[in-house]
């Protein structure tokens, strides 16, 4: 019975083993020679967004561009997605690194049999043989088996090492595609924050277009009382002011629209929407209109460093694997009321020869996807370069747009003012004035795209250039 308490103690201190080097490779363990860096962003992984929780956070009773960027980084259901997936790569980084480590098992069983291959085996296993046994007919015996086995591999051909960089970069990739979300989702959040500024300066414009044709609207009447007008005219005033009207109610609905595409960015499904155009400070133009500083840039790149990891690992296919493996066992009948140990240490080589085919088309598509991702690299900097230039053209033309539609403008005013007065004096047809009042409506209007305009393309020159929003 001795032997079964050495078994029992044997296994309770091979499980208690086992979970320090659980805790211990949770912790700090580590095998020489591996990056502390990709262990370390474990603990950041118990912020609130890597639950899919967002943190509670006050909103705001009135919005400015930078709190809203703020917010939406945090609160967005893209961010938490990209959060997500950086989770995912670190855990994969943590399963690959597994094969630095000892693979250690417990195994146990209870069987009876009559088969003398079996029995015989049984009996050598507990001690029991003797002179006397029928080796065709060694009759009933029962064995209850307990084992401890452990098997680390020495030598794969640089796959597990390979494979961990290769892991590491898809960290890295994640982490790159996170910035690249947010950096859209910031450019985003501006944009309809200036879409509502727009159309909250376009309804205004519309108001006072809607209030200009009531005044004049009011002089009409009056003149068609006198009988100074004619009922054509004082028609077609009445059916401005109903095309105004109508435009107001488009210009609402284009504000609510902005509002509601606001909220969505910032993750929310309802709340009131209002801004602040005036304490926000204006964005700074970025002085070096270069797009190094992409973070897809980067993150090809990484995916490169990843392709390349990969076509080692499988170019280790063509290499042994080496395995050093030991186990102990302990045996003990019930039928024969005997028991036994034993044990057993060696080394395994295991050397492909021939796989079909398998290793080298495993390494001819990793060629490929090596070659594809430099392909992709290049076609992407076209991409991000024509970018650039693309906003920096969007900021000039909105840079004189915007010195048109101004000048524009303040003709439109006076040439209105001095209309309206001519119009109660009777100079000018009714006609003429609607024309008047809808150059002036039109005028506010490209003003106020133009004032929106300048701003969504700083905004998207930042973007392009790869600096946050704020």
């Amino acid at each position: 019975m001795h032997r079964v308490y050495l078994v029992l103690a044997f296994f309770l201190i091979s499980c208690t083993s086992s979970a320090f080097a659980v805790e211990g490779d949770s912790q700090s363990a580590q095998p020489p020679g591996m990056d502390a860096k990709v262990i370390e962003p474990a603990a950041r992984l118990r912020a609130p967004l890597a639950t899919g929780i967002a943190p509670a956070e006050a909103q705001p009773a009135i919005w400015t561009a930078r709190q809203a960027v703020h917010f939406a980084l945090t609160h967005s259901p893209d961010s938490q997605v990209a959060t997500q997936r950086i989770e995912a790569a670190k855990a994969m980084v943590n399963q690959v690194k597994a094969s630095y480590y000892p693979q250690i098992g417990l195994s146990a069983e209870y069987a009876q049999t009559n088969n003398p291959m079996y029995s015989f085996g049984n009996i050598l296993n507990q001690g029991q043989f003797d002179q006397s046994i029928d080796f065709n007919n060694p009759g009933r015996t029962d064995d209850l088996n307990m084992r401890a086995g452990l098997q680390y591999r020495l030598y794969n051909g640089g796959r597990d090492q390979a494979g961990v960089k290769a892991a590491e970069a898809g960290v890295a990739v994640s982490e790159m595609q996170q910035v690249a979300v947010s950096a859209q989702l910031g450019f985003e959040v501006v944009r309809t924050f200036h879409t509502i500024a727009q159309a909250m300066d376009m309804l205004e414009a519309h108001q006072a277009s809607i209030k200009a044709i009531d005044s004049s609207l009011v002089v009409a009447r009056a003149r068609f009382e006198a009988g100074d007008l004619l009922k054509a005219d004082l028609l077609n005033i009445e059916v401005q002011e109903s095309m105004a009207k109508e435009n107001m109610i488009l210009a609402e609905h284009s504000l609510e629209l902005s509002r509601k595409a606001f909220l969505n960015l910032l993750g929310l499904r309802e709340g009131q929407v209002l801004i602040d155009t005036i304490q926000e400070s204006a964005q700074e133009l970025p002085e070096d209109r270069s797009y190094v500083k992409r973070p897809e840039l980067k993150g090809i790149e990484e995916q490169i460093v990843a392709a390349e990891a990969e076509l080692r690992v499988a170019e280790g296919g063509r290499y042994p694997t080496i395995d050093g493996l030991a186990h102990y066992q302990y045996d003990r009948g019930f039928v024969l009321n005997g028991s036994g140990d034993s044990w057993m240490g060696g080394v395994r080589v295991n050397y492909p020869l021939f796989t079909g085919g398998k290793t080298e088309a495993d390494i001819a598509s990793a060629r490929a996807k090596v070659a594809r991702l430099a392909a992709e690299k290049q076609k992407l900097e076209l991409a991000m370069d024509f970018e650039v230039q693309q906003a920096d053209l969007a900021y000039k033309q909105a840079e004189q747009r915007l010195q048109v539609t101004e000048k524009m403008f303040e003709q439109a005013q006076e040439s209105a003012r001095l209309s309206r007065i001519r119009f109660k004096e009777g100079v000018i047809l009714a006609s003429d004035l609607m024309n008047i009042e809808t150059r002036l409506t039109e005028a506010q209007v490209r003003q106020t795209v133009a004032r929106a305009a300048i701003r969504v393309a700083v905004a998207d020159l930042r973007r392009a250039t790869g600096l946050p929003q704020f």
